[in-house]
């Protein structure tokens, strides 16, 4: 058995918390990381993990190990790192929001397949955050602020919740000046949201009664466009609506402050060359879009 994948494995199951995690993660069979755990336990002549039913705690020997571990690993990509100069290999797995994943995550991982034949990789759309280590993702976009603070980020720009409506829907029902004008107006809505039908201006909420609600984005913006109602969206999954003026900004002094749109990963450690050469290469295509990199962008680093 390859010594180092036992060390990968351990620190693996570590990272993730359990067998199983470690498994989606590596992708492999959770029998498949138990049988290298405990042959790397055999070989130490150590636990290195406690195991319940409920959790895996790690020993003191395993403490240790790991520390070891990751220096060994570390020292070994860095050595590969030097002597293999060649082209990039390897699979990605990335995941982004629906709209925003198939108008721009989708042309930049495109391009980076060009420049890289050797690569391959799986784009997933989904406006639910998935998680990185049980979906076996490489990178993510992620928009809004971040709720795992075991992530980590590359700031690449920024959008914002806007709100808008067709130029045949306002000169029919008119144009509403402040946020306690919506009451007045029809709402098409998105039903995904979690909560109650509500639009948050700064301290204040104003509560809506939807005449059309839709649990896709895209439909929900099709509608608008079709003068149905006012609707409120993230600024880049209407950025050609804006533009060639089928929708048009409303209550723009009014819009909450700027939302960030990041690339995050699990980990920066014996991160493979082609997760590095694809988290450089997206964040400079991302950050200069117009709809995301803007003028307040402020991109940060891994």
């Amino acid at each position: 058995m390859d010594r180092l994948d036992e060390l990968q494995t351990f620190l693996a199951v570590l990272d993730a918390g359990s067998l199983a995690g470690a498994a989606r993660r590596l992708r492999r069979s959770p029998p498949a990381v138990t049988r290298t755990l405990s042959a790397l336990e055999a070989r130490v002549g150590a636990r290195l993990v406690e195991r319940t039913t409920r959790k895996l705690s790690v020993t003191d020997a395993g403490r240790r190990l790991a520390d070891d571990a990751r220096g060994v690993l570390a020292g070994y990509e860095a050595a590969i790192a030097r002597e293999e100069a060649g082209p990039l290999r390897g699979a990605l797995r990335i995941s982004a929001p629906l709209v925003f994943g198939r108008r721009h995550a989708a042309p930049v991982l495109a391009r980076f397949l060009d420049a890289h034949p050797g690569v391959t990789a799986e784009l997933v759309l989904n406006d639910r955050n998935l998680d990185l280590v049980d979906e076996g993702l490489d990178v993510a976009v992620r928009i809004g602020a971040l709720s795992d603070s075991g992530l980590i980020a590359r700031r690449v720009g920024e959008v914002r919740r806007l709100v808008v409506a067709a130029p045949g829907y306002l000169a029919r029902c008119g144009t509403p000046g402040r946020p306690g004008d919506l009451a007045d107006h029809e709402i098409v809505h998105s039903s995904s949201q979690p909560g109650p039908p509500e639009w948050r201006f700064g301290g204040e909420v104003v509560r809506l009664k939807p005449r059309l609600m839709i649990n896709a984005i895209e439909a929900v913006v099709a509608e608008a466009v079709a003068g149905r109602g006012v609707t409120r969206v993230f600024s880049y999954q209407v950025a050609e609506e804006l533009a060639d003026g089928r929708l048009v900004r409303l209550l723009e002094p009014f819009e909450p402050g700027p939302i960030p749109v990041q690339l995050v990963t699990t980990t920066t450690r014996l991160m493979p060359a082609r997760v590095r050469a694809f988290l450089d290469f997206a964040a400079g295509e991302l950050g200069r879009l117009a709809v995301v990199g803007g003028r307040d962008a402020r991109p940060g680093s891994l």
